[in-house]
Order: structure tokens, then sequence, then C-alpha cells
């Protein structure tokens, strides 16, 4: 199925990810390009980071694009543990000036995430993602550049066309957004708390707000767009089996996305060092729930993935 772009949503995501990144965030994205060298395609910058403008306060989230897992990586089982379940995921950490900065980049191939971002992808693991606000700092040519754009314009239609049968007949672009980061949140292990995730809308309110109006005309369903003295609203007539379908699938998504959360976090385990102290300060930044690690679950990492899965959710640190 091949889904018609906008040109108006292709203006506002070349605005939006030509931004100028942080110092830091700059010189991680050089250390990511020296040490994959001709394999790197993009590199993409987004998360709490990217909102805030603040690479000192925290941990930046990059994705870095390459053009095949062989090329990436010089282990075949890093290669062959990146393609059976993308993304394999990295901590990295480089002095800038007088202080550190640090990133956890995840590493996927252009087509993989040219995959994830359309409406073929079931899993909201990508589009959800990569339908907020996104940075470029990296691209390869003219050509890489127009591919990544293309994917984040796609994820942002596939994000709508995915949520919006569980919206209400009558919405606006705060309750689309609030609703499908809701869904697509609880469709993984994270940690962020429900009430959190309301100001993610507030903190982009009228990117948001042009990026709903340009994508509409793209989703597959009837709606209609009302220009109001408080801003514009929507009504969609969608039939009550397609919303059936649509909240079965999200279940489905809750399930699935839970599974390759644990998988992930397994896999992350030894693809970084200092694994089990990211994701407990990850966890305790965000949820407030502290988890102690004994040395024997220190040596253990499969064992300590079980242990912090059961302790999380005993401690509401997974919602």
């Amino acid at each position: 199925m091949i889904v018609s772009i906008p040109p108006l949503l292709t203006t506002l995501i070349d605005q939006e990810s030509s931004r100028p990144a942080p110092p830091g965030v700059r010189a991680l994205a050089d250390e990511l390009l020296n040490r994959y060298g001709d394999a790197a395609q993009a590199v993409l910058f987004y998360g709490s980071c990217l909102r805030t403008g603040d690479d000192s306060d925290g941990i930046v989230d990059l994705y870095l694009l390459v053009d095949s897992y062989r090329t990436a990586f010089r282990s075949r089982r890093q290669a062959c543990t990146n393609k059976l379940l993308p993304p394999n995921v990295f901590y990295l950490e480089l002095p800038v000036q007088d202080r550190v900065v640090r990133t956890k980049y995840a590493v996927l191939t252009l087509k993989d995430f040219q995959r994830g971002t359309s409406v073929q992808w079931f899993h909201s693991y990508l589009w959800g993602r990569f339908a907020q606000p996104v940075g470029l700092v990296y691209a390869r040519d003219s050509q890489a550049a127009s591919q990544v754009r293309a994917a984040l314009a796609r994820a942002v239609i596939t994000f709508i066309t995915r949520v919006l049968p569980q919206t209400t007949d009558r919405f606006t672009a705060r309750d689309l957004w609030r609703q499908g980061l809701l869904l697509s949140y609880r469709a993984e292990l994270r940690s962020e708390r429900p009430q959190n995730l309301v100001h993610l809308f507030d903190e982009a309110e009228d990117y948001y707000e042009q990026l709903t109006r340009a994508a509409m005309v793209s989703v597959p369903f009837a709606v209609e767009v009302f220009d109001r003295p408080d801003g514009f609203h929507y009504q969609a007539n969608i039939p009550a089996r397609v919303r059936n379908r649509n909240r079965l699938a999200w279940g489905l998504r809750n399930v699935q996305g839970k599974m390759l959360s644990i998988l992930r976090l397994s896999k992350a385990f030894f693809t970084f060092e200092g694994g089990l102290e990211y994701i407990q300060w990850k966890i305790e930044r965000h949820s407030g729930v502290k988890v102690e690690w004994t040395p024997r679950l220190k040596k253990h990492p499969l064992l300590a993935v079980v242990v912090l899965t059961w302790r999380l959710y005993r401690g509401g640190g997974f919602r």
C-alpha cells in the first residue's frame, strides 16, 4: 500500500528536522561517523534532550541508520542479532570541553527504518517514536536525507491512521496525539507515567497542530475539518467494526510490544557496558521506582532481566 505524502507535511518535516543540534549532540554524531565510517547513512536525534534543547542533562537519544548490518558491525553475532531483533542499542560517553555528554544510540538499516515507519509495520515501536519531533543531525547525501524525511512523514500518517479509530467522533489535535502517545507508550515496557505524556503535545503544540492538518488528507477515513475560534476541530466517520478491529489490534500490540521489550532489554545487557546501571537510572528518573542490584544479578544479566521486570511491575514502574 503506497501512501501519498502531502507537500505541506514534507515541508513541515524538513523545517523541524533541519534545526541545529546542540554542540554535544554534534560531537556524539561525529564520533559515530568515525566508528561506523561508510556504513553510516544518517544520524537522528529525538527524545527528551531534543525537546529541551539541552544535551547536558540526561542521556541523548540517537538513531544511527546504516546501509547494512554486515558492513556496520565487525562481529557477525551483532549483525545477526540486529537483523533478527532490531535495533541493537549501545551506550557512548564523550568528553566535550569541560563536561561529558552521553548517548544511548540504536542501530538500524535505512531500509528497516523505512519499513518500520510505514503502514505495513504493525507495531508502533518506530512509527510511534518518529511521528514525534526529530532532528536530522547527519545525512550521507541528499538522497539519504530525502529518504529519511519521507519516512518521518510516513510515520506521522501511520500514527494518525492507527490512532483515529480510538478517538471520539469529534476531536482536536490535542485529543488525537494524547490518545496516540498513550497507546504507543503502553505498547512497550516504557517507564514514563501516563500523566507525564500529556505534556509531550503541549511542548510542541503548534507543530503537532500543523502536522495533523497536513497529514489528515492522507488517512483512509472520511474526516471533516472545522476552523473554530478556539482552533481546528475534526470529525471522523469511522464504522463501529473498524473501531473494534482497531481496538483489538492495539491489544495485540500491547502483548507483542512487552514481549519484544523484554527481549530487547535482554539483548541490551550484552551490547553496552553499564547496561544494568543505565536501565536502573532510566527507570528511577522517569518512574521513581528504585531497584537495587545484588552482586549475583550483576554477574547474570539474563536473571537480572527477569528480576528487573518482576520488581518494576510490582513497584509500578511499567504502565
